[in-house]
């Protein structure tokens, strides 16, 4: 009788199910427990990153997939505050990936969370559906009509999901493209390629073009290829590995012929995933050495800045600051000190440390909108521990923990400057007054 894997029996199937190995690495000390949000919420076993673990190590042994097993594994944020608190150095990450892609291909979801998927899927990796919304969403909010259709609570009671989405949405800004090239200002000391984003694009253009701004004041020539579309991160986070492949494809392909140094990246989502391409088109024959050379070249905006030293003046800048690390950005690739030392060189600047700052704000990509409640717990909690700092402005590096952040802060009942890293740099090198900082909404 021939052999029978029992993997087939079981909850995976054979494309990469959740490593054996990196699994192995689990010694279930505990360390985790206390930096997971949702363990934090609920003190379920099965709600931290171990019990996780645990739930995969059943499926290799033939445990079929249950709905059980599937609810704990979609709870998890994919903060990975547990990959930086592990002694043992467990790739959580990359076991969540893997698990999810699992999920996504074999686990049969309800009509009602298929099309809640769908309709994110149709919308937010899509840069030119997501300007094409700007119009309509500019007039609700001029007309008032978005605060009146909250105020009924409807939305929410009918929806909460979408309601979700609508809280979320910010104010919406007259947009400039930019130019497919910025030239240094001064001596050119890199050329540098740039990822204007999904959601960073069509929301936060002006993210985009004070991160061009800062590159070029720094000496950079900063190469910005068009069409470049949807780098992938959201759909490998949900799962949707195929999907995050082409659109990682089509990413290497733009910049293939830029002549770029690095590709500069101000989302901290995104960057995490751009850094993990050479993983994610490994089994591709075509893709997979172009993966790995694109990878190296990867940098967060405040790794490069921080790499190449100021040369830019930077004008001083009368600002208390409390500094969010994005969760992929301090936990997904280890990016901690240098955004803060980029803003203690700042004249005028007092940056002050938010309590708890491990802990995931509740945005998570999409999490806010599959999971609104325990997002909203997450958001309230972080709102509180930024508001205690008593600073004047809340800088972050990611346009999904601005969004949520400004939201909890605003039903808190609190104002607050809100501003890209970015953003500080800019008002700093362009000598601009600090009141535009204090007073900048999301």
């Amino acid at each position: 009788m021939a052999d029978i894997d029992i993997r087939q029996l079981g909850a995976f199937d054979e494309q990469h199910p959740p490593d054996q190995q990196l699994l192995d690495d689990c010694v279930h000390c505990g360390f985790c427990l206390p930096t997971c949000p949702t363990y934090l919420l609920w003190g379920e076993e099965m709600d931290s990153p171990r019990g996780r673990l645990y739930l995969m190590k059943e499926g290799l042994e033939g445990e079929p997939m249950s709905d059980s097993m599937v609810q704990h594994w979609d709870n998890c944020l994919g903060c990975m505050s547990c990959v930086t608190a592990c002694p043992s150095g467990v790739r959580y990450d990359t076991l969540i990936e893997q698990t999810r892609a699992q999920v996504e291909r074999n686990h049969p979801r309800t009509p009602r969370e298929k099309a809640l998927r769908s309709l994110i899927f149709a919308i937010f990796p899509h840069p030119k559906r997501l300007r094409a919304m700007r119009g309509p969403l500019r007039l609700l909010q001029r007309t008032g009509l978005d605060r009146r259709l909250r105020q009924t609570g409807l939305l929410e009671r009918m929806a909460p999901h979408l309601a979700a989405m609508e809280r979320l949405t910010p104010t919406i800004t007259e947009a400039a493209p930019l130019p497919e090239l910025v030239p240094a200002a001064g001596e050119r000391r890199a050329v540098v390629g740039m990822l204007t984003g999904c959601v960073q694009g069509a929301f936060f253009p002006g993210v985009n073009a004070a991160t061009a701004r800062v590159l070029a004041a720094e000496g950079c020539d900063v190469v910005i290829p068009p069409g470049q579309g949807c780098c992938g991160a959201l759909s490998v986070h949900n799962g949707r590995e195929k999907e995050a492949q082409t659109y990682a494809r089509r990413i290497i392909d733009a910049f293939e012929h830029a002549g770029v140094e690095h590709v500069v990246i101000n989302a901290a989502g995104c960057g995490s995933t751009l850094k993990d391409y050479a993983r994610l088109l490994a089994d591709d024959p075509l893709y997979a050495a172009k993966a790995e050379e694109f990878e190296g070249k990867v940098r967060d905006i405040a790794e490069i800045l921080d790499e190449l030293g100021p040369v830019a003046e930077r004008h001083p800048l009368d600002l208390t600051v409390a500094y969010h690390d994005a969760c992929h950005l301090a936990h997904a690739q280890g990016v901690r000190t240098q955004p803060r030392a980029l803003l203690k060189a700042v004249p005028g600047i007092e940056l002050r440390e938010i309590a708890e700052g491990e802990i995931c704000c509740g945005s998570a990509g999409i999490y806010n909108i599959l999971n609104p409640e325990p997002a909203r717990e997450l958001g309230e909690r972080k709102a509180r521990n930024i508001v205690a700092t008593g600073a004047d402005v809340l800088v972050t590096a990611n346009p999904g923990c601005l969004l949520q952040v400004a939201s909890a802060i605003t039903a808190q009942g609190h104002q607050l400057g809100m501003a890209h890293l970015v953003e500080v740099l800019d008002a700093s090198i362009s000598g601009s007054s600090p009141e535009g900082l204090r007073h900048r909404t999301i």
